[in-house]
């Protein structure tokens, strides 16, 4: 009898160990309010040691299952995702929501639709465009090359179903409300805001960075993202959640990025009018970006940044 006591133990315990990532760490969803949970992800780019897991996918359990907010960066992520999720609830997927076109959010869709074939998948419809265009494959590729191979057998499987901006979606109980980026392009031209009515929590994609910076390519704008954190700031809601690095209210979760934002476009205006470069301007923003060091990609993105913005700033001026 403490034979099988022991066992059952053993198993009960197992089956409830989270994620580990050898040299990383435990990952499993920590519960945000009574509805919303997010497994803040590793802050690195892609590569080997976090298997190409880097982003926060969110769930909000509603009452006839679950919604998933970007499943993760490859089919793998994805499903170590599906598992964490099966600890917390039995309840099945029925629904998804891909917050842009970078791959790291949403190729962890071909998890779900394996697992779940008639969950429904909301995307911006330029981002689908986008996807089916070529860019799932070619972050298909990313990933992979970047996990040197431990991305294997993921495919694009794109969302099923497009958004409008302020359309409100019922699923499984729950309404959300999706928000466009004000000035159609911030983090890329694809991007989506997912507001949960419910829990007041609105799910930023890449519009929202904590303690992690990225990159602006040429889909983005640094004066648009400006403005949709303005935007989410405006909404007045208890709960943010950025696509990388910890959630929180408004002031631990949005305006930490926000406040580095404005600091470069400030800095890069001062410089456009002396006509300094951006390797110029540089020590005068880093100066006052002391809190922003121990971010990770400081060192690496913040000349990029600054050049983005100065070259922004001459666009506009013409």
């Amino acid at each position: 009898m403490k034979k099988i006591t022991l066992l059952l133990t053993l198993a009960i315990s197992s089956a409830s160990q989270a994620w580990n990532i050898d040299g990383l760490g435990e990952y499993q969803f920590e519960q945000l309010n009574q509805q919303t949970y997010v497994m803040h992800g590793p802050l690195a780019d892609p590569n080997v040691q976090n298997h190409g897991f880097m982003n926060n996918p969110g769930i909000i359990i509603g009452a006839d299952g679950v919604i998933v907010i970007d499943p993760g960066g490859n089919y793998q992520v994805g499903k170590n995702v599906i598992n964490e999720i099966k600890k917390i609830t039995h309840k099945p997927i029925i629904a998804a929501f891909n917050t842009h076109v970078h791959g790291d959010h949403w190729l962890g869709n071909q998890a779900i639709i394996e697992a779940y074939p008639n969950a429904k998948i909301y995307a911006h419809p330029a981002m689908i465009a986008q996807a089916k265009d070529g860019e799932g494959d070619r972050w298909v590729r990313l990933m992979n090359d970047s996990t040197k191979g431990l991305s294997k057998g993921t495919i694009a499987v794109f969302p099923t179903d497009t958004t409008t901006n302020l359309q409100k979606i019922n699923i499984g109980g729950e309404t959300f409300i999706i928000h466009n980026n004000p000035s159609a392009i911030a983090h890329t031209d694809t991007d989506i805001m997912i507001e949960h009515v419910g829990s007041k929590t609105l799910f930023l994609g890449d519009n929202g960075f904590i303690n992690r910076f990225g990159r602006f390519d040429g889909t983005s704008d640094m004066h648009g993202n400006i403005t949709a954190l303005q935007y989410a700031l405006n909404l007045g809601l208890d709960y943010y959640i950025p696509g990388h690095g910890p959630s929180g209210n408004a002031n631990k979760a949005v305006k930490p990025f926000l406040n580095y934002l404005t600091i470069l476009k400030e800095e890069s205006e001062k410089g456009y009018e002396k006509d300094l470069a951006d390797y110029e301007i540089k020590p005068f923003a880093d100066k006052r970006l002391a809190d922003y060091r121990d971010w990770s990609g400081y060192d690496a993105q913040l000349g990029r940044h600054i050049n983005k913005m100065l070259l922004e700033i001459e666009a506009l001026d013409i």
